[in-house]
C-alpha cells in the first residue's frame, strides 16, 4: 500500500446522509486479515442508516464506515492466520460473534447473543480496505466473481430462510418481491419447489422477478390469490410461505392461503408491534420460524454449491456505479424500483 489513508463512506454526523472521507487504512491484530474491497452491495439497512431513523439512532455509533456486502482480495495476514493466503479473493461473514455464549460455545454461531454487525456496530466494508477477523473469510471459487461475491449476503439471508423447510414438490408463497425475496424464489425452484409465487404491490419488482426466476408473479393491489392458486390447480392452498416483506397484511394473506399444518419462515421485518390473529394460526396448526441472517457457515456452503451448480442470481444487480457516485447508487435504491445496487472500488 502506497499510502495509510483510504476512501471510505461515513456516517460522520447523526442526520440524513453518508460522506465520503480520508480514513485511516485499519491495522489487523494476530488473527485478521487485511482485505481490499473490489464490489460492495448497498443494503436495506445501509438505506435505514442513511436516513438515519429511530433505528439508526438508536444502534449505530456515529462516526462510522458502514456498508457489510463486499466481495475483495486478501492484501495482508495476521501472524497467527494458516489457513488463507494473500492474493485470495474473498467475501465474508459480517456478523462477529462472541465466545462465551451457550450457542456460540456449541458451534450455533448465527444465535450468539454477543454478535455485533460490520457497518452497524463496527467499522465496515464501504472502504478501500476492512479487517476482518479470519474466522469471518469465506474465500471464494473462481466460479463466482467479484459482483457476485458481493451479494453472497442477502443471498445467504434468502437461502437460509427458503432451506427453513422442505420444499421439494411443495407450492411456495413469497411475499415481498425484494431483492431478498426474488433470489429467495430462485432458490426455491433451483431445490425443487412445484409451484413459486410471489406477491407484491410493486409491480417493477414483480417484473424483476420474473427476469431471475421461473415464478408466478402477483400484484396483490389488482389480483386475487384465490383466483392464482385455482388457475395452478392447487386445491388446499401453500404449503410453505416465505414473509419477506414485513407487511402485516402480506403476513394475514399468507395465513389465510396456506394448507392446515403449513409453514411459515418470517425474514421480514414489521415496523413496530402488530396485531396478529393467533387463533386463525393456532387451528390452522401452522408453524413459525423466525430467521435471522445466515447460519454461519453452513448456508454459505449451500450457496456457493448452487451457484456452482445452475442458481443464477445476477439479473438481481438491476443498477451498478463507482463509488465515487455512492449518491445516485443510494438514489436508486431508495426510489424503490431497484434490485441490487453495486458500488464498484477499483476504478
Amino acid at each position: 500500500m502506497t499510502s495509510n489513508r483510504m476512501k471510505a463512506l461515513c456516517k460522520s454526523e447523526p442526520r440524513e446522509g453518508l460522506w465520503m472521507v480520508r480514513a485511516p487504512v485499519p491495522e489487523i491484530g494476530p488473527d485478521d486479515v487485511l482485505i481490499r474491497i473490489n464490489k460492495t452491495g448497498i443494503c436495506g439497512t445501509d438505506i435505514h442508516i442513511w436516513n438515519w431513523d429511530d433505528w439508526a439512532s438508536r444502534t449505530v455509533p456515529v462516526p462510522l464506515i458502514t456498508g457489510h456486502e463486499f466481495a475483495g482480495e486478501i492484501v495482508e495476514i495476521g501472524r497467527n492466520v494458516t489457513d488463507l493466503e494473500i492474493g485470495q479473493r474473498c467475501s465474508g461473514e459480517g456478523h462477529l460473534i462472541g465466545k462465551h455464549s451457550r450457542q456460540s460455545r456449541a458451534g450455533k454461531f448465527h444465535l450468539d447473543p454477543e454478535t455485533r454487525g460490520i457497518g452497524v456496530n463496527e467499522q465496515g466494508a464501504f472502504a478501500e480496505y476492512l479487517c476482518l477477523p479470519a474466522f469471518n473469510v469465506v474465500p471464494l471459487p473462481d466460479e463466482i466473481d467479484d459482483e457476485i461475491g458481493a451479494i453472497l449476503d442477502p443471498l445467504g439471508n434468502a437461502v437460509h430462510t427458503a432451506l427453513s423447510f422442505d420444499l421439494i414438490g411443495e407450492d411456495v408463497l413469497i411475499t415481498g418481491a425484494g431483492p431478498i425475496g426474488i433470489m429467495a424464489a430462485a432458490v426455491a425452484r433451483h431445490v425443487g419447489a412445484r409451484n413459486v409465487v410471489i406477491t407484491d404491490i410493486n409491480q417493477a419488482r414483480l417484473d424483476l422477478a420474473t427476469r431471475v426466476a421461473d415464478v408466478v408473479p402477483v400484484n396483490v393491489a389488482r389480483e386475487d390469490l384465490k383466483g392464482i392458486e385455482k388457475r395452478l390447480g392447487m386445491k388446499e392452498g401453500f404449503d410453505v410461505g416465505l414473509e419477506m416483506s414485513g407487511s402485516q397484511v402480506a403476513l394475514d394473506q399468507m395465513v389465510e392461503n396456506l394448507v392446515m399444518g403449513g409453514r411459515i419462515a418470517l425474514l421480514g421485518i414489521p415496523p413496530g408491534k402488530s396485531p396478529v390473529d393467533w387463533s386463525r394460526i393456532v387451528f390452522k396448526a401452522i408453524t413459525i420460524k423466525g430467521v435471522y441472517g445466515r447460519e454461519i457457515f453452513e448456508t454459505w456452503y449451500k450457496m456457493i454449491a448452487m451457484l456452482q451448480n445452475g442458481l443464477d442470481v445476477r439479473n438481481v444487480i438491476t443498477h451498478r456505479f463507482d463509488v465515487d457516485d455512492f449518491q445516485a447508487g443510494f438514489a436508486a435504491m431508495k426510489s424503490g424500483e431497484a434490485g441490487k445496487v453495486v458500488l464498484n472500488w477499483t476504478s
